[in-house]
């Protein structure tokens, strides 16, 4: 397993075309454990590039602006 960090577009979408193609692994198995670290490389990603402000937060109150 070489999951690399997310610093680009172009890795997330690579990172997303093979957690696609290990979408259904089987519990136990290397590409379980790919498929896991992809997830979390993806979510911290998406969640510094595009984050959700809450409801009656707005994003600059997010960042302590």
């Amino acid at each position: 397993m070489d999951v690399k960090a997310i610093e680009t577009e172009e890795d997330l979408t690579a990172a997303f075309q093979r957690l696609e193609q290990i979408f259904q692994a089987d519990d136990g198995t290397p590409e379980a454990a790919e498929m896991e670290a992809l997830v979390i490389q993806i979510e911290a990603f998406e969640s510094k590039c595009y984050p959700i402000a809450l409801k009656g937060q707005s994003k600059t109150s997010e960042a302590g602006g």
